[in-house]
């Protein structure tokens, strides 16, 4: 029997690729969790100076080890990293502020237009080629983001704009890890990325962790500028574990990108949308309803045709060849 790095070594490149970005968002789909289960005790910037925290430690004692030693922490990118960072933690931070004003999946739902947006932008940023039935896919996806926020009607809210903004934001982050990808290592990004959640987590902590711009009646804006405080055993607990799951996805999603092409990668981050779907009905008992099953088909659809139209056209070329 092969060992599990026997059987990695064996796979081809997409392979691989597809399976780092299905462990990497299985991991995110935790992580989600985690954070909306301490958004009504806990401020978003101290959950994510801990998190932060853990995953850089993640990062320098375990990945970096693992591909050269921290000397490989030295980018040839500053500010590319730096810009990566921002992005990054822009999709965060939109993303995790509409918790606790939405369910967990319809919150993942919209922000799950950025396969389709990863996919529109590699053909702007990276050159790659999407044909006329893919960008109909991409159109159905987008249709289906109107389906669920439902704009001009009493249903929708400003909060549902948070999620899509994010998505813009890790689209565009995730096209620039494969630019700087060919030169700098997966663990490289995953530090910096990191180090840019615990500057802003720090600085963000030291103007407003004392709650005094926090207000009463919204939760979105609670979540953001409550006051910090000492965790208990649980929130520890799930601080430390949230640590883990960032560390090893982030790890895992920037190896992905920086090894495969971007229109093969990103149908595979839709693994996030059954798990959420679970997570909000067995932890929250909060089923979609029906314009947000509406919206989920019309998205998951188009991302699988996407994935699958570019299996056939690497299957045609290399028959061709």
């Amino acid at each position: 029997m092969r060992t599990p790095a026997q059987l990695a070594g064996s796979l081809s490149t997409h392979s691989k690729g597809m399976l780092f970005a299905t462990i990497a968002w299985a991991s995110f789909s935790l992580n989600d969790v985690g954070i909306k289960l301490l958004s009504e005790e806990y401020p978003l910037h101290e959950i994510i100076l801990v998190r932060s925290i853990v995953g850089i430690l993640f990062t320098l004692l375990i990945f970096a080890p693992m591909e050269g030693g921290w000397q490989i922490l030295k980018t040839r990118h500053p500010g590319k990293q730096l810009l990566r960072g921002v992005l990054i933690l822009v999709a965060n931070m939109l993303f995790f502020l509409a918790l606790p004003s939405m369910r967990l999946s319809d919150v993942t739902t919209l922000f799950f237009i950025a396969p389709l947006l990863i996919t529109a932008f590699s053909v702007w940023f990276l050159g790659e080629v999407v044909g006329m039935r893919r960008w109909c896919a991409i159109c159905i996806g987008l249709g289906g983001v109107v389906v669920m926020m439902r704009p001009g009607t009493s249903a929708f809210t400003l909060v549902a704009l948070l999620p899509v903004i994010a998505a813009c934001a890790y689209a565009t982050m995730q096209i620039l890890t494969k630019k700087i990808g060919l030169s700098d290592k997966a663990s490289t990004m995953t530090f910096y990325i990191q180090l840019v959640f615990v500057i802003f987590a720090l600085m963000f902590g030291l103007v407003a962790g004392d709650g005094r711009f926090a207000p009463n009646n919204n939760p979105t804006l609670a979540f953001l500028l409550r006051a910090w405080s000492w965790p208990d055993f649980l929130g520890w607990s799930i601080m430390l574990g949230l640590g883990v799951t960032t560390g090893v996805g982030g790890y895992l999603i920037s190896q992905a990108y920086r090894t495969t092409p971007a229109s093969v990668i990103a149908p595979f981050e839709f693994i996030a949308l059954p798990m959420s779907i679970f997570w909000s009905v067995a932890i929250w008992n909060d089923w979609p309803d029906t314009f947000s099953w509406i919206g989920i088909c019309l998205i998951i659809g188009s991302g699988m045709y996407v994935f699958w139209r570019e299996v056939w056209l690497q299957k045609a070329s290399n028959t061709a060849n």
